[in-house]
């Protein structure tokens, strides 16, 4: 799925990261916090080994640390593999509590498993950190749209577009969050405000193709159900499973 403002990794400062089997050597160790924090792009398994290397190394104190979690536990997140992004996580918020974006990133494993419970309660606790934190709100309104808890869903969503009007992504969240509530002429305002940013969105497209779907638009809505499906063939299940089909 195409995550709501997708998960972003932690920076710091002079970090970034990666891990090599033999030991590092001293000139090394920029690398290896480039390839873990990202700076520099290199395959997932060098950034998780780059990552690995760092918190072993004994170099950095408990904020420096956090952040490298931080960044590992992304980096396992855009594999699919959750249960250690979560891992990672819960390591980076015992050493800094006070770490929005790890809140942030365990709320999108959590929501990716399918726990939308769990995420909202992490996006929670990201927005009491960061309240103007847009790509939390935004997250929240989608999951809190999912599990039909729909006004909460709403007011999240008009806070990260009134932080970010002209977010596709923000705009594409209340959509669906129209949808769900049945207001679909505010939905179609939404989508086609989405599409006009991003023309190839998929979760966009196929949403609105549901939504003239239930106004009787046959014709659009097969036209728009099409192109989505060209797009990411998935789809179609990825919104079955958050109530809209």
């Amino acid at each position: 799925m195409r995550l709501r403002s997708a998960c972003r990794a932690a920076t710091l400062a002079a970090l970034v990261l990666a891990v090599p089997v033999a030991p590092v050597a001293a000139q090394d160790w920029g690398q290896q916090e480039r390839w873990c924090g990202g700076t520099d792009k290199v395959a997932v398994d060098l950034q998780i080994g780059a990552c690995t290397a760092l918190i072993q190394s004994g170099r950095y104190d408990n904020a420096g640390l956090a952040i490298i979690f931080i960044n590992r536990g992304f980096a396992y997140d855009s594999k699919g593999q959750y249960d250690r992004a979560i891992q990672d996580y819960d390591q980076a918020i015992r050493l800094k509590p006070d770490d929005a974006s790890a809140f942030y990133n365990r709320g999108n494993a959590y929501s990716n498993k399918r726990q939308y419970d769990r995420a909202i309660q992490d996006y929670d606790q990201a927005i009491r950190l960061k309240p103007d934190d847009a790509d939390a709100l935004n997250n929240r309104c989608y999951a809190r749209a999912t599990v039909n808890q729909l006004e909460t869903a709403l007011a999240d969503c008009n806070r990260s577009l009134a932080l970010r009007p002209n977010d596709a992504a923000m705009l594409d969240s209340r959509a669906f969050t129209y949808l769900k509530m049945g207001r679909l002429d505010a939905a179609l305002a939404d989508y086609n405000a989405a599409l006009r940013i991003d023309p190839k969105y998929a979760l966009a497209l196929y949403g609105r193709g549901i939504a003239y779907r239930r106004k009787g638009d046959e014709a659009r809505a097969a036209a728009d159900i099409a192109a989505a499906l060209k797009i990411q063939p998935d789809i179609a299940g990825e919104l079955a499973r958050r109530g809209v089909k």
